[in-house]
């Protein structure tokens, strides 16, 4: 019962912590709509899938524990957060009477920028990593295990499912709209900052 409750507060203090994943949700949200928010969403609970298998797997301890390969993710990540985050710098949508955007995001691309941005970053990585080498037992039953990794991917699409909603109710949404140019560059450095200082973190 103790670790089934360190698991769940540990991870509810880890999804509601401001970082990459939230300012990739804001961005999509108010910019594209809820069906954007929610499959950006959708793509980070699917992005924490992948951190919890290979972590099941063993090699989340060879990744944290081999600073080549450490170094290859965590660039790669600060790299795509640094390349959306000046996109979003610089970009400016359209937006008519109805509150449409002129060139809506695909829901490929939705999908994607959710999943990348959580799959890529080496934070996640640890955060997993750590939570099954510091509160899952050697012996815990793998069915549990997977329970785990099913509830931490759950709650990160609960979360930014809910800050979706938010954020891209018709009325909110408008008037972010209306200030969408210093919005736009505000989001945009912050994911700038965020590759930059992920390019610089160590395990």
């Amino acid at each position: 019962m103790a670790e089934v409750l360190a698991v769940a507060v540990i991870t509810v203090l880890a999804v509601i912590s401001p970082g990459a994943d939230f300012a990739m949700i804001v961005r999509n949200s108010y910019l594209y709509g809820r069906t954007a928010g929610l499959l950006a969403a959708l793509g980070i609970s699917l992005g924490v899938l992948v951190h919890v298998s290979y972590t099941m797997l063993g090699v989340g301890l060879l990744l944290a524990g081999t600073p080549a390969l450490f170094t290859v993710v965590r660039i790669a990540g600060a790299c795509y957060l640094v390349w959306i985050g000046w996109k979003t710098f610089r970009s400016r949508v359209e937006v008519d009477t109805s509150g449409e955007v002129g060139e809506p995001l695909s829901h490929g691309a939705a999908l994607r920028t959710g999943f990348l941005t959580n799959a890529l970053n080496p934070k996640t990585m640890l955060f997993i990593v750590s939570t099954w080498t510091q509160v899952v037992h050697a012996d815990t039953p793998l069915l549990r295990q997977a329970g785990y990794g099913l509830f931490i991917s759950v709650a990160h699409l609960v979360w930014f499912s809910l800050v979706a909603g938010v954020l891209s109710a018709p009325a909110l949404r408008t008037r972010l709209l209306r200030r969408q140019v210093p919005l736009n560059r505000t989001i945009g450095a912050v994911l700038v900052a965020l590759g930059i200082s992920l390019a610089f973190t160590s395990a």
